[in-house]
């Protein structure tokens, strides 16, 4: 039982540094192009495709609720003991994400595709929490 919360803490932490290194470097002016890809920095004052933007000061106060209630419950159900890696993915990106709020005023973000359409500019954070959801939903289906 430590061992998995143990894990789930330790891919959580793993997470938020990979997370934050990398917007680290993006801070510093590394900027790239090419066709397809290109790494830009934008401040995103709200959440997915810059969606709650009016929500503004309150909206990382709001996201610490979510996470806050969805870690205890989380916790309360035996999920992080059942799902360690997954969860931690989710929830240590979620906090890296509002750490930036705190920090920079807006989640930093960088890797924007443009080739045949424009999509929403993202970060490693919401890579991961995508990669946790994936491998979650993906656990979740074998047991059936």
């Amino acid at each position: 039982m430590l061992k998995k919360i143990s894990f789930f803490m330790l891919i959580a932490v793993l997470a938020i540094a990979a997370d934050q290194y990398v917007k680290s470097i993006i801070l510093s002016g590394f900027r790239w192009h090419s066709d397809y890809l290109s790494i830009i920095f934008v401040l995103n004052n709200g959440v997915a495709f810059s969606m709650l933007a009016f929500l503004a000061e309150y909206l990382k106060y709001i996201q610490i609720a979510v996470l806050f209630f969805g870690l205890l419950y989380c916790s309360s159900a035996g999920y992080i003991k059942k799902y360690p890696l997954e969860l931690g993915l989710i929830f240590g990106s979620g906090a890296s994400n509002i750490y930036d709020r705190f920090i920079h005023g807006g989640v930093v973000d960088y890797v924007y595709y443009h080739h045949w359409f424009e999509f929403a500019v993202f970060n490693l954070a919401d890579v991961l929490i995508d990669v946790g959801v994936v491998l979650l939903i993906i656990k979740l289906l074998k047991k059936k």
